[in-house]
Formats: structure tokens, C-alpha cells, sequence
């Protein structure tokens, strides 16, 4: 089969455990693995735009770890959900270089939920800042993102680990995955409710698209962080830094089964 890419990574949702993406991509890079081609579902999104952008994983960890959760969103009346993304897409057109994703310098995917006619959506093309908050948008919490007159919500909702947007392009595909099913403690209020049954909701849909990878790269030390804490940011780079590296400093990219099983 001819492959239009060499490598790809598919990058999951999270929500704060997306730092950990950044984590995984800087240890990537140390060992000489570069993607020719990203995609992206909410969390994972945020992390890959910046990277196809041209920034550093260091660098992209430093524009949010100084800022707090609500620095990118509002509290509205409530009728199609509680906050407003409108301060993540002002950040994220002040803060990227490029404003279409057909004009970044690396290929970049953002899966999103088609809330209005019920199935995922793969763009390519269009406005970067209205697309990755859409792939953010995790309902009820936030309200849905209008592009083109369509609702779009938290590509999650189908779509947890996006690798069959890539998977028939890339001849090899790295899937990172900051969801990995786990029960953990949770506060009894309804962020955390919310949040906890949308978490297993995405987890649950990430078991085939797992199996798809050629490297599969799971940090499992992020539930002790709460999903407003990017004051922790910092320290969650560093779990995926961690976990990537217990992989890859074990693995002989060129020789192991694991990493090129479907090239063979």
C-alpha cells in the first residue's frame, strides 16, 4: 500500500490531562520521531495546533500554565450550556501564527461532533480558533460552536483517540491516549459529575481505535489532577514526558514489532 505520510500522531481528549501531550510530543522529538501529519480531538487538538504551528512543546506549555480556567471561558445564562468558549478562540487567534489549517505548516486534523446531525466531522480546512474550541466543547458544559450554521461539540462524544482519520494516510500512526479507562475519586459537584461521565463516555469509544496504532502511549499517573488546575500544568507535561520515555528509550524504532508492525 502507498502511504501519503510516513508518521502520524493521533492525539486524544482530556481535558487537563492534555498537557501530558505535550509531554509525550517533547520526548518524541528527543528521540528523532517527527510527525509529517497531526490529528487532534479536544484536548489533543489544543496540544497538536500549536505544535503544527511551529511551537515548541516547552513554549505551548508556557502560554497556559500562566493563565486559569476561566481566563478562556465565561459563565452565560444557561439555555445550551453553563460557560462560553469565546476567550479560547480570542487566545488562540492571539496566539497562532497561522489562522486556516490548510495554511499550517504541518497537516493538521481536528475531529469534532456534528451536534445537529449526530456523527464526527474530520476538518482540513477552515478557521483554526472556531474548529479546536469546537473539538473542546464539552457538552452540557459548554455551549456548542457555530460554524457554518451547524452546532459542534467535543469530538470526544464519538471520537476519543482520532486514528482512523489518519490511519489509511500514515504508514505508521502513534496514538496518544491522556483518557485511559480507570475509575477514580471525584467531588460531588456537577463540573465533576459532568466531567467523570463524559470521561468514561469517551474512554469507552477509544477501544477499537486503540488497536490501531503502531505505538500506543498511555500516561496513567494524571487522576490526581483536577480539571481547572493548569497550575499543574508543569507537572503533567512531565507524567507524559515520563511515559514516553519508559517506551521509547526501550524501543529500537527501527527494529521492534510494536513500532512498525503494519509497515512489515
Amino acid at each position: 500500500m502507498r502511504y501519503t505520510y510516513q508518521t502520524g500522531y493521533a492525539l486524544s481528549g482530556g481535558f487537563i490531562r492534555g498537557f501530558a501531550h505535550l509531554g509525550v510530543i517533547q520526548s518524541l522529538f528527543e528521540h528523532d520521531i517527527h510527525p509529517d501529519i497531526l490529528a487532534g480531538v479536544s484536548a489533543g487538538a489544543l496540544a497538536g495546533v500549536f505544535y503544527a504551528d511551529g511551537h515548541e512543546p516547552h513554549q505551548t506549555l508556557d502560554y497556559f500554565s500562566k493563565l486559569k480556567f476561566f481566563d478562556f471561558t465565561k459563565p452565560i445564562i444557561p439555555r445550551l450550556g453553563f460557560l462560553s468558549l469565546d476567550e479560547l478562540i480570542d487566545f488562540l487567534r492571539s496566539h497562532l501564527r497561522h489562522k486556516t489549517l490548510e495554511t499550517l505548516p504541518l497537516p493538521f486534523i481536528v475531529s469534532a461532533t456534528d451536534f445537529d446531525h449526530g456523527h464526527i466531522v474530520h476538518f482540513r480546512t477552515g478557521s483554526i480558533a472556531e474548529r479546536v474550541a469546537a473539538s473542546c466543547c464539552i457538552p452540557p458544559l459548554f455551549t456548542p460552536v457555530v460554524i457554518d450554521g451547524i452546532n459542534y461539540v467535543d469530538g470526544g462524544v464519538f471520537m476519543n483517540l482520532p486514528v482512523p482519520a489518519i490511519r489509511d494516510l500514515c504508514r505508521t500512526v502513534i496514538g496518544v491516549n491522556v483518557s485511559p479507562m480507570r475509575p477514580e475519586e471525584y467531588k460531588r459537584n456537577i463540573l465533576s459529575v459532568t466531567l467523570r461521565a463524559f470521561h468514561f463516555m469517551a474512554q469507552a469509544n477509544t477501544v477499537n481505535d486503540r488497536s490501531k496504532c503502531d505505538m500506543l502511549i498511555e500516561p496513567h499517573n494524571l487522576y490526581e489532577y483536577g480539571n481547572t488546575e493548569l497550575d499543574k500544568a508543569e507537572d503533567i507535561f512531565m507524567q507524559g514526558y515520563a511515559a514516553a520515555n519508559a517506551i521509547l528509550d526501550t524501543t529500537e524504532p527501527t527494529k521492534t514489532s510494536i513500532f512498525i508492525r503494519r509497515a512489515l
